[in-house]
């Protein structure tokens, strides 16, 4: 992930929040408020670009097949592969079309076919794509029927997709259940946060006035810092939470990021909102 204006500007904004509530807040009920605003706003940047780099993957494996089925058309037709790869080069393929049109020049010039790929590769940056290509180029190299390897390349790729898709849906409900699991969760904490704790003070203020000593067994923990206890609390559940789903939704882990920010996210806004309204 490469660092752009943007994610220098929501460091910049991050830092100077973190500054204010350090100096000016720290004392005051809006410390843990501002504090999580300017993590947040630090870190949006951050997510945003690893959710665009998801969708953009998942677009170059969908093109990537559409490029793979017209390559098998052509080159069925008994046109050479690196003549098929000129001749498809101006169809739409999204993110694609300008490493193809890269990889389709590089041909027109003479590169051999293997470098093409190699280099093809190399700037689609994709795992899924990166092995069909080994397998094409191997192909050709080799002298098979170029056309059924890229068929059956294809139908892979395509059957891959199909897999992650038929789980992503049979393993919705799991994901539906962590979310309410966590939300469940939340309340309970929150009803600690806030109608617990408040009984416990006043039980506790109640035991010094009374000299009985019940007092003392608060151990000198305002409610205020239990209340940041639990706000990390939640912030902890709902980053591994989320990362769970992830794996489970999409077997990737980093999949899970989107959720993670997601739960976290919500946990803070509704933890500290409460504690500022609603105290």
């Amino acid at each position: 992930m490469d660092i752009t204006k943007k994610h220098m500007i929501g460091i910049g904004i991050s830092l100077l929040l973190l500054i204010i509530s350090i100096m000016f807040l720290i004392d005051t009920k809006f410390f843990f408020f501002v504090l999580g605003i300017g993590v947040l706003i630090g870190i949006t940047p951050f997510i945003i670009t690893i959710l665009q780099e998801s969708k953009i993957a998942y677009e170059k494996e969908q093109m990537f097949i559409e490029f793979a089925r017209n390559l098998v058309e052509s080159v069925k037709a008994g046109t050479p592969i690196s003549k098929s790869i000129i001749n498809v080069k101006n169809k739409p393929y999204g993110v694609l079309s300008p490493h193809i049109d890269k990889l389709a020049n590089q041909i027109y010039l003479g590169v051999p076919l293997k470098i093409c790929l190699q280099v093809f590769s190399k700037d689609v940056n994709n795992s899924t794509v990166s092995r069909a290509l080994t397998l094409i180029g191997q192909a050709e190299r080799e002298g098979g029927d170029i056309g059924e390897i890229l068929k059956s390349v294809a139908e892979a790729v395509s059957l891959s997709d199909k897999l992650k898709k038929e789980r992503k849906a049979a393993i919705s409900a799991l994901v539906v259940q962590g979310y309410i699991i966590f939300f469940v969760f939340m309340i309970i904490i929150l009803v600690m946060q806030l109608k617990i704790l408040p009984m416990l003070s006043g039980i506790a203020e109640i035991g010094v006035s009374s000299d009985i000593g019940i007092g003392t067994s608060v151990g000198g923990i305002s409610a205020e810092e239990i209340s940041g206890a639990f706000l990390f609390l939640l912030l902890i559940q709902g980053f591994f939470s989320g990362l769970t789903i992830g794996k489970l939704a999409e077997g990737n882990v980093k999949a899970g990021i989107k959720h993670s920010f997601s739960l976290m996210l919500i946990s803070f806004l509704v933890s500290t909102g409460s504690s500022l309204f609603l105290r």
